[in-house]
């Protein structure tokens, strides 16, 4: 951590972390897309990881329960193995100059700037090219089959990715920087790569990725819920019906509709965006020729433009705004102690 000479003990701790997270939050947002071509992303290394292990171990000849136990080791290996490197990089800042080896490292994982790209290309992609060219720009980006989506779908799918990445990519990592230091920070970060790779329902990964998703789902409760109410508080600034209406609008629709969502969580943040927007997220699609039903969520219009998607990120960037301002506000109340 950055040393501060005039406290000791746990609260030196706590309130050194702070000015190197809000440091890493401001590079991000400025070079972030830059910086992601060289760093590499822990959440993709753990995904990589458990793709090699759910190649090596999960096979079809092994009963259910021997699948569940060997995902569950995988999965335990894994975080296990995140924890201890942010265990050393964590030990190497208190014993040395190692917080700029702290600052890569949280740097890797907060990459803000890098998901809000590739949502803006969506909306690029959709107004230049047209609904070929905004189904290949959100075909990574989502789980629904991008090719059977229309354009309202493309850009409904956009603005709940807008959501899904402020868990995954900004609040989900500051939540366990900030509880558990650099160990927090990458488990929290394995945790959703490796959800990504295994955690999905289905009959291969099911019994096998069920430790995967349940942790997930537990590990991220907070932070989709801090997320979840960021977001709305941001409506404030870009939501119709002016900044009290905006706010009350996703509140409401958080409260009754985050549930509804297929994810234990990120229900939370497409319910502020869906709310704040004046949108309906979700709802049936196809995947191949079958029809997926899932509910709406929100009570607002379905027929999503490339114009809500801007709202959405401007939403996303104003919710980060308020969690920075959250933490210099707690850097100064700890300062005053």
């Amino acid at each position: 951590m950055i040393p501060l000479p005039s406290f000791d003990g746990p609260l030196a701790a706590a309130l050194g972390s702070l000015p190197l997270l809000l440091t890493a939050l401001a590079v991000d947002a400025a070079v972030g897309d830059r910086l992601g071509r060289f760093l590499p992303d822990p959440a993709a290394l753990a995904g990589r990881a458990a793709a090699w292990g759910d190649r090596r171990l999960n096979r079809i000849e092994r009963g259910p329960s021997a699948r569940t136990l060997r995902g569950a080791l995988l999965v335990l290996a894994i975080l296990l193995a995140a924890a201890a490197l942010g265990a050393l990089v964590g030990w190497i800042g208190d014993h040395g100059r190692g917080w700029a080896l702290e600052l890569l490292l949280l740097l890797s994982v907060l990459r803000g700037r890098e998901a809000w790209n590739r949502i803006r290309a969506v909306r690029r992609a959709l107004e230049a090219g047209g609904l070929s060219a905004g189904q290949e720009a959100v075909g990574p980006l989502t789980r629904r089959h991008a090719f059977s989506l229309d354009a309202h779908g493309v850009a409904r799918a956009a603005v709940e990715q807008a959501g899904r990445a402020f868990v995954r990519r900004i609040a989900g990592p500051v939540f366990g920087y900030l509880l558990l230091g650099m160990p927090g920070l990458l488990v929290w970060a394995a945790s959703a790569g490796v959800d990504a790779a295994i955690g999905s329902p289905g009959v291969r990964h099911g019994g096998f990725g069920r430790a995967a998703a349940r942790l997930d789902d537990a590990l991220y409760a907070v932070p989709a819920r801090l997320a979840g109410l960021l977001l709305a508080l941001a409506g404030a600034f870009v939501g119709p019906g002016g900044p009290l209406g905006a706010v009350a609008g996703a509140l409401r629709t958080v409260a009754r509709d985050a549930r509804k969502h297929a994810s234990f969580n990120m229900g939370w943040p497409a319910a502020a965006l869906a709310g704040g927007l004046g949108l309906a997220l979700g709802g049936p699609h196809r995947d191949g020729g079958v029809t997926i039903t899932e509910p709406w969520i929100g009570g607002g219009r379905a027929r999503a433009t490339p114009a809500d998607i801007g709202r959405a990120l401007a939403m996303a960037a104003l919710a980060e705004l308020l969690l920075v301002g959250g933490i210099a506000l707690s850097m100064a109340v700890i300062a005053g102690l």
